[in-house]
């Protein structure tokens, strides 16, 4: 709603109230106790319209002069200015509420590349590994993809447009939000993905499900420039406007090496320090172990874990490696948000483990018990096997005597932190109800204590859950690529 309507709305009401303020003194008695001479007069030639004034003017005195009256007007006017505000804008076709982000993108050119290298280059799509045929071992690593917002040529009726990589699947998902946002009413359209036809000259990522080629439902070219910035935006790992015809895309492999894990952990190995003292392994962690962390102020404190984000400890992982100057050191994923202390502005910072260098700070916990800042000397990467993600009540956790968040992939340790408030309530509540040992026979009480830890394999649901809408919710910027 614009100012002036606003204004015409206050005026309106502040009218109706004056008005009948004036319709209230107007027939009041005077101080003496006698009507106006006016009022007699009136009396005296209409005493059956006195009545009726008598009978509206009470009626009047009851709305605009009582609490009720006067919440009356309130509603009233709220009422007014709901019916005269305009739709917001939402996100796209039928994707909820909100204004659409404000971008300034520009469309590429006519045979530019991004990034401008060999597709093959290990800072693109990466090398070939293969054919994948239906037979081929790996033909079971591909996925379908059935999403309704997306239109699948299928020419050759067998629906293999529809198999891809899972990279290729996620970013091809995201692209079709973007077209649908950028252009309402049009669909993303796939000309061709895998193919088992070999139609694509001696060498192509089509024969392992890790290209694309892309148009728009409509066909209309002049959206095709655009359209390859989206695919740049969306995540692609290397994307062409090859054609006047169609945009071709492609992402690295699955198993490739330069693929970060996409979820926030530490390795089985690395410990944390027990409230009782001890120190335990993190991969031998169990759900309600108290263990020390950080709360906001940067000081240390024991805080209970509540759930484990992700725990495989057969998956094998790329992991960063922070050595300090006084010898502690943290393996991590690259995605992992660390606590970095910055010594001029006396903050407290999140970032991600691989933004890290070399004289930054890093709070590490001293002799005395004390999280102080340590410099970090060195930095370097190793492969290791297992990844474990525990989650406690203040969002932070130190491993290897570093202080580090729960948290990972979002550069905002508060927004991740309120993010998984529903679990943190979930476990409030669970602990108010009986324990689990008071319910168990005397059979099930010799279970261990960390069973539940062992059972998980893999991400947990909510976790999950979270990182799939990220990409959706949250700009680019704030997200680790």
């Amino acid at each position: 709603m614009d100012n002036q309507a606003v204004s015409a709305l206050w005026s309106c009401a502040s009218a109706t109230c004056l008005s009948l303020d004036a319709k209230r003194h107007s027939i009041e008695p005077n101080p003496d106790g006698q009507a106006s001479p006016d009022v007699n007069n009136n009396n005296n030639n209409h005493n059956k319209s006195t009545t009726t004034v008598d009978a509206h003017s009470r009626k009047l005195r009851h709305i605009a002069h009582t609490p009720r009256g006067s919440c009356f007007m309130a509603l009233l006017l709220l009422l007014l200015l709901a019916l005269n505000f305009r739709h917001a804008h939402s996100c796209g076709p039928g994707r909820g509420l909100g204004r659409r982000r404000e971008r300034n993108l520009f469309p590429l050119v006519l045979k530019q590349t991004v990034p401008n290298l060999s597709e093959y280059h290990n800072s693109a799509s990466g090398p070939l590994e293969g054919a994948i045929q239906r037979d081929s071992p790996k033909f079971k690593n591909l996925v379908l993809n059935y999403n309704r917002d997306i239109e699948f040529r299928d020419e050759e009726g067998t629906g293999a447009d529809r198999v891809m990589s899972k990279r290729c699947r996620e970013k091809l998902n995201m692209l079709a939000y973007s077209v649908m946002n950028e252009w309402p009413g049009v669909r993303l359209r796939v000309t061709e993905s895998w193919d088992e036809d070999r139609q694509h000259g001696q060498e192509s990522l089509h024969y392992e499900g890790r290209a694309v080629t892309i148009a728009t439902s409509d066909h209309d070219q002049s959206k095709y420039g655009m359209l390859a910035r989206l695919a740049v935006e969306a995540g692609f790992d290397w994307v062409s406007y090859v054609s006047r015809r169609h945009i071709y895309c492609s992402v690295k492999s699955d198993s490739s090496p330069s693929i970060s894990h996409m979820h926030g952990c530490f390795t089985p190995e690395s410990t944390a320090l027990l409230e009782s003292g001890a120190e335990k392994a993190l991969g031998e962690l169990a759900i309600g172990d108290r263990v020390l962390s950080m709360d906001v102020k940067g000081q240390p404190v024991y805080s209970e874990v509540i759930l484990f984000m992700d725990r495989n400890l057969e998956q094998v992982e790329n992991f960063v490696q922070l050595h300090t100057d006084g010898g502690a050191v943290l393996t991590v994923t690259p995605a992992h948000l660390i606590s970095v202390w910055q010594p001029e502005r006396q903050t407290l910072n999140f970032i991600f483990a691989d933004r890290v260098e070399e004289l930054d700070y890093v709070l590490v916990r001293d002799a005395t018990g004390a999280l102080q800042p340590q410099r970090v000397l060195r930095l370097g990467s190793v492969q290791s096997r297992g990844v474990v993600a525990p989650l406690t009540r203040e969002g932070t956790i130190v491993v290897n005597s570093v202080a580090a968040s729960c948290y990972a992939v979002i550069s905002s340790q508060s927004l991740a932190h309120w993010g998984l408030a529903p679990m943190r309530l979930l476990s409030t509540l669970q602990s108010w109800m009986p324990a689990k040992g008071q319910l168990r026979t005397a059979q099930d009480k010799s279970t261990p204590k960390d069973a539940t830890a062992q059972q998980q394999n893999g991400l947990h649901w909510y976790a999950n859950a979270l990182y799939k809408v990220k990409d959706y919710v949250l700009p680019k910027s704030w997200r680790h690529d």
